[in-house]
């Protein structure tokens, strides 16, 4: 007879953080099909960056920390909130460009903010949001909180200028920021290997004998164990760490994107690894909830996301005038006067 020692699932996690991560990540995933099927239907303007097949870059990174660190990204910025737990009304409200978005309406897809999850913003500028990063933990720790900055870009942004500049300050201060590149593979439609004589980006940070590695980011339990080491450090008062996910989008960089820059191989092998698969397959081979459980997570999230649309589309757009609020703290700002 077998031991209970042995009848025991190989799991390292609980069950409420296995289905937190299966359902934040199937969460993203439906979301995303959806927008991409709205912008389709031209429901959706503008530009639009779908995050499937990173899915674990964000919801690994959200069971590692507390919510009352913050998070800033670049602007493939949809999956982030919906991890740390935006009302997905907002955010697709948002990328219809209505008043009940996040930004009212003002940001679209590139511009998503949520201070009430302490999500600093997806930004615009390739890169711009390193030092802001770098910023956000200036000012933690001049508050003496126990907070850290989680900053996401792209493997694109690592060739800005203000990355170096940002890496130096934050291991001379000893900021408490974590500095992760979502090494997908691609800036744009332009690999790393026509990019930068630097393959392994994870080695930049070691110019700045800053602690670096790099992470299987289709793994969302790698993820989560490489973001609670860094957090430890930077808790500890030891300063930045900087992380190279490893990932790969199923999409293109954008909605106009043809992806003529890949293979469909390339794609396909991939996807062999998708990370909402992984989880979902170590979930029911270790026990940890059952097929039922899952249908259960998935008719929630298809609800959420119908209900999402719903809302967008019965928000209204903003009035003209609305272009003039929330541009100026002080009311009386000269240029405001008549």
């Amino acid at each position: 007879m077998a031991s209970t020692k042995e009848k025991a699932p190989k799991v390292k996690y609980s069950k409420e953080t296995y289905m937190y991560w299966y359902e934040s990540m199937y969460l993203q995933r439906k979301f995303e099909e959806k927008a991409g099927q709205l912008y389709g239907q031209q429901k959706i303007r503008g530009f639009c960056h779908l995050y499937i097949g990173q899915e674990a870059c964000s919801s690994g990174a959200v069971s590692a920390l507390t919510k009352d660190d913050k998070w800033i990204t670049a602007y493939r910025d949809h999956g982030h909130p919906l991890a740390l737990g935006t009302d997905p009304k907002r955010i697709m409200a948002e990328l219809y460009g209505k008043v009940t978005g996040t930004t009212k309406g003002k940001g679209g897809s590139m511009h998503i903010f949520d201070k009430d999850v302490n999500f600093i913003g997806g930004h615009g500028i390739v890169g711009a949001q390193i030092p802001l990063g770098a910023g956000i933990a200036f000012a933690e720790k001049y508050k003496g909180t126990q907070n850290l900055c989680m900053c996401y870009f792209g493997d694109g942004a690592v060739r800005q200028g203000a990355l170096h500049e940002a890496f130096n300050m934050a291991m001379t201060w000893k900021l408490p920021v974590i500095f992760v590149v979502e090494n997908n593979g691609y800036a744009m439609g332009t690999s790393v290997e026509r990019t930068s004589n630097v393959r392994e980006l994870y080695t930049i940070g070691e110019a700045y004998d800053m602690p670096s590695e790099p992470v299987d980011a289709m793994d969302v339990e790698m993820v989560h164990e490489a973001v609670k080491r860094a957090a430890e450090r930077a808790r500890a008062g030891e300063g930045p760490t900087f992380l190279e996910f490893k990932t790969y989008r199923f999409r293109g960089h954008s909605m106009s994107d043809p992806q003529k820059y890949r293979t469909k191989e390339e794609v396909e092998e991939w996807k062999s690894r998708d990370p909402l698969e992984m989880v979902k397959d170590r979930i029911l081979k270790n026990g940890v909830a059952t097929e039922a459980e899952l249908e259960e997570v998935d008719a929630k999230v298809k609800a959420i996301v119908e209900e999402s649309v719903k809302f967008a589309e019965e928000s209204p757009f903003p009035q003209p005038e609305e272009a003039f609020e929330d541009v100026y703290v002080d009311a009386e700002y000269p240029f405001l006067r008549e």
